[in-house]
């Protein structure tokens, strides 16, 4: 080999060289995060929806403090406030594709009318449609999260799913954020949340899927409405949407640290 063809060889190595310690120690191909969902994902209770005022999302809730905890993540925030399984599939589930590495999800609570359910709790006695819709929960919920979850693996084979649940509402003491729902009532609607708890948790990890669940019971046990530290909010007079749902909190020390604990 000639002189100048070996220093060419040199200064070609050097270049290759430089190119890799250019990039910085630890650095990777960044994370395609899609949050889907319905109110609990969309950040409703935090009292800010500068992201998207007809869906209410906002910079407090979950999956958008996760996103700026963690570096190289590119977030695609698409969860809706008062999403049904129907609609996330007509409207959301486009944003999943092959390339989405991380997706979150909470969907189900419309499908029953939960909320609908406390409000009637609220203005009279919901014990009978609490007992109903406990009764039918498994034939109305599972081929439609069955067919989220399908959704969702067949778009992003390789994506790693986290599932969220729903926590339970009331503590076991009342107060003014449990306005007009008496003790059987908290009762029956905390029973109605484990049996949502359960469904989901035993379709989301189905072989089928082979996504993770991340129950909400056990992190919110002691956060619930009336509680020393609630992570949800009591009934809010002056802003009906806000009552019931994930407080600021709820969604940084609850959900976000859930997600984490999967996906780090």
């Amino acid at each position: 080999m000639s002189y100048l063809s070996s220093r060419v060889a040199r200064l070609g190595v050097l270049a290759c060289l430089l190119v890799v310690l250019a990039v910085p120690a630890g650095a990777a191909a960044a994370d395609n995060y899609v949050a889907l969902g319905d109110s609990f994902s969309s950040g409703v209770g935090t009292g800010s929806y500068t992201l998207s005022s007809s869906c209410r999302r906002g910079v407090f809730a979950y999956p958008y403090l996760i996103s700026q905890q963690r570096p190289n993540t590119a977030l695609d925030f698409v969860a809706c406030s008062g999403a049904t399984t129907s609609d996330l599939m007509a409207n959301q589930i486009q944003a999943v594709k092959s390339t989405t590495s991380i997706v979150t999800v909470t969907i189900g609570g419309n499908d029953i009318h939960f909320a609908d359910l406390i409000v009637q709790c609220t203005l009279s006695d919901c014990s009978a449609a609490l007992d109903s819709t406990r009764a039918s929960l498994a034939t109305t919920l599972t081929s439609r999260l069955n067919t989220v979850y399908a959704a969702i693996r067949n778009q992003a084979p390789d994506a790693s799913v986290v599932v969220l649940g729903y926590p339970r509402i009331f503590g076991s003491a009342g107060c003014f954020g449990s306005l007009g729902i008496s003790s059987t009532e908290r009762t029956k609607a905390n029973q109605l949340a484990v049996d949502l708890d359960t469904l989901i948790g035993a379709r989301a990890t189905d072989p089928l899927f082979r996504f993770t669940y991340q129950s909400a019971l056990g992190p919110f046990a002691s956060h619930a409405v009336c509680s020393s530290a609630p992570w949800l909010n009591g009934l809010n007079l002056f802003n009906t949407t806000e009552s019931y749902h994930p407080n600021r909190t709820g969604n940084s020390a609850g959900y976000a640290q859930m997600v984490r604990t999967v996906i780090g």
